[in-house]
């Protein structure tokens, strides 16, 4: 398996504790009493001669793995069940899709609120597949995970389902919203018969048992010697293997990337330890990308628990959230040579995507700013996308899951700017200084901290039972933990096609502010125009390439705007080159990623 090598940071003061993890004994699976009624068409047929290792993060070079996840933040929440389900489908979804722009993450929120499960206090990953056969679920851009169930405070509704907010006017259920389906599902047990369907169709969802030095793992091959087999926990399967004479499951688990190896854990494999060979479970996907299959809550006749407004307000606020040009507060740190310095525009091609580089995706996964309530960190998601696309980039897509950095960190810690708004050089400059750590760390709340202290819990925790009663923040259960985090070593402002698109090509995706009106707001597909004669930058996207209209000619930007995959073109747009192009070219920002921490007592040049 690929494991990539970071800094990995304390990031505790003094008088801060750092914990490892420990997890109770309370069970977020639940086995239910109740024989499984399986939907299979066809029986899957025998493939001989297995390969002597499979892991689906590295096929022939190519990762069909999607982002790892924290059920414990931003409170503790007994939801495995939902999220190796989810995890699970969101792979074989991406397999189907053979790994082609962009990733979808099916949301484990619809399943904790809407199944007939536990919510937060457990349930069975086989049970969410059968549900999402029958009913359509969003991914995380339309219902964002709260870590609160049906059980504790976020009963079903067409806003759980889907959600949207705006400034001053509330939230309310987004129409209109992309839908994903199971197909077949049914249960496997036994070792071949595992290896048989991971191989040849993905991920599956498994239920184990949690030893106590299971929570404590760090490294190399688990093998528990308790004889524990008390299954209380579900996690995904995404592969096997054999290292030393020794068997292995390759195990995500979804404790967040600082437990075991990023988020990994290798669990000896045919003796049925941990009885992770005695209860899993799978699932096929319906295509309903191709005809982009969408959720219409006014031709719906399905029923939700408590009722939420459906329908928008007329018009948005338009306050913004990107102020003032991108400025560093102690100047730029500049590369000894640019981009634009080596590369001329003779030297590019007519059209580059980092979505699709010789049929390579590496972008990382979309983001919605808006929910679970209104925050304006336009700053901070168009600056850290664009790092997070650069070290996707940087590893060539080798990570175990693609890259993802934490926006919620960026404003906990005013990096730049807070809910209100922020301007992105601060981020970079944040990225400088401390590193960044990845999106399992904190889960995005879409608010401000009470106050910005910055400590280590503020950059990534952990949090243990019980589930958070409704009206509590249980923020005494939680507590920070090591991390790993992902910096820059250079980072400065640019302008200007030419040196935008030298950029882009060299280095990766870069974070430029626009004016973003009325009119781009209602934006649904197509290439984007719109002539002001002074533009007023409010919000920041990031650019992530460019290409040529071959009916029209025209040439056009590709963005990605942090709005969800229900805006524009899964939540990215193409922008006209030239007069309409709402300022884009007019004031961007960029950092070279490393993983080396930088010294504080670096000289900057102004």
């Amino acid at each position: 398996m690929r494991f990539a090598v970071f800094a990995l940071v304390a990031a505790a003061s003094a008088t801060e504790e750092v914990r490892k993890f420990v997890h109770p004994d309370a069970p977020c699976r639940k086995v239910s009493a109740e024989p499984k009624v399986e939907n299979v068409r066809e029986p899957l047929q025998h493939v001989e001669d297995l390969p002597e290792q499979w892991i689906w993060n590295d096929v022939d070079g190519v990762n069909y793995l999607t982002n790892l996840r924290n059920q414990h933040v931003p409170s503790y929440c007994g939801s495995c069940w939902a999220h190796a389900a989810t995890s699970a489908m969101s792979d074989r979804i991406k397999i189907a899709r053979k790994a082609a722009w962009p990733d979808i993450n099916i949301a484990p929120q619809v399943l904790i609120s809407c199944s007939g499960d536990d919510g937060c206090h457990g349930g069975e990953a086989f049970n969410a597949f059968e549900w999402m056969n029958k009913n359509d679920i969003s991914d995380e851009t339309c219902a964002i995970y709260r870590a609160r169930g049906h059980d504790n405070g976020e009963k079903c509704s067409d806003q759980i389902k889907c959600d949207n907010c705006a400034p001053g006017e509330g939230c309310w259920a987004q129409n209109n919203y992309k839908v994903y389906n199971t197909d077949e599902y049914g249960k496997v047990s036994g070792e071949q018969a595992m290896m048989q369907e991971i191989y040849q169709r993905g991920p599956i969802a498994c239920g184990i048992a949690v030893p106590a030095a299971l929570e404590n793992y760090t490294s190399g091959i688990y093998e528990d010697k308790t004889g524990d087999m008390n299954i209380v926990h579900d996690i995904s399967i995404v592969g096997y293997g054999v290292e030393n004479g020794t068997k292995y499951w390759t195990v995500r688990n979804s404790w967040g990337t600082h437990f075991g190896e990023s988020g990994f854990v290798r669990v000896i494999r045919g003796v049925n330890n941990i009885a992770i060979e005695s209860d899993c479970a799978w699932a096929t996907v319906k295509d309903t990308w191709t005809e982009d299959k969408r959720h219409n809550m006014n031709e719906t006749t399905e029923q939700v628990t408590e009722a939420k407004p459906i329908t928008p307000p007329k018009k948005s606020a338009s306050k913004p959230c990107r102020v003032s040009k991108a400025t560093f507060t102690n100047g730029e740190r500049r590369p000894a040579v640019h981009s634009w310095e080596e590369l001329s525009a003779s030297d590019l091609p007519k059209a580059w995507d980092w979505g699709n580089v010789n049929g390579t995706n590496y972008l990382s996964w979309n983001k919605n700013q808006h929910i679970p309530q209104y925050c304006g960190s336009c700053w901070a998601q168009g600056t850290t996308s664009s790092l997070a696309d650069r070290f996707n980039i940087k590893l060539g897509n080798q990570n175990p899951t693609p890259v993802g950095l934490n926006a919620q960190v960026i404003v906990n810690c005013g990096a730049g700017g807070s809910c209100e708004g922020g301007n992105p050089g601060g981020v970079y400059e944040y990225a400088y200084e401390h590193g960044i750590p990845d999106s399992s760390c904190e889960q995005y709340v879409a608010k401000d901290p009470e106050y910005v202290a910055c400590t280590a819990i503020d950059r990534c925790k952990d949090c243990t039972w019980p589930p958070c009663p409704v009206g509590q923040t249980c923020q005494e259960n939680c507590w920070a933990v090591e991390h790993k985090s992902y910096y820059v070593s250079d980072f400065y402002s640019l302008s200007g096609a030419d040196r935008m698109k030298a950029e882009i090509y060299k280095h990766g995706p870069i974070s430029c502010g626009i004016e973003a009106t009325d009119k781009f707001e209602a934006y649904t597909g197509g290439i984007y125009s719109e002539h002001l004669l002074w533009p007023q930058i409010n919000h920041e996207i990031a650019v992530v390439g460019w290409g040529v209209d071959e009916a029209s000619g025209k040439e056009y930007w590709l963005g990605r705007n942090s709005w969800g995959t229900y805006w524009g073109e899964s939540g990215f747009f193409k922008m006209e080159m030239g007069r309409g192009d709402l300022g884009i070219t007019e004031d961007c920002t960029a950092g070279l990623p490393t993983f080396t921490p930088n010294s504080m007592e670096t000289e900057f040049i102004q």
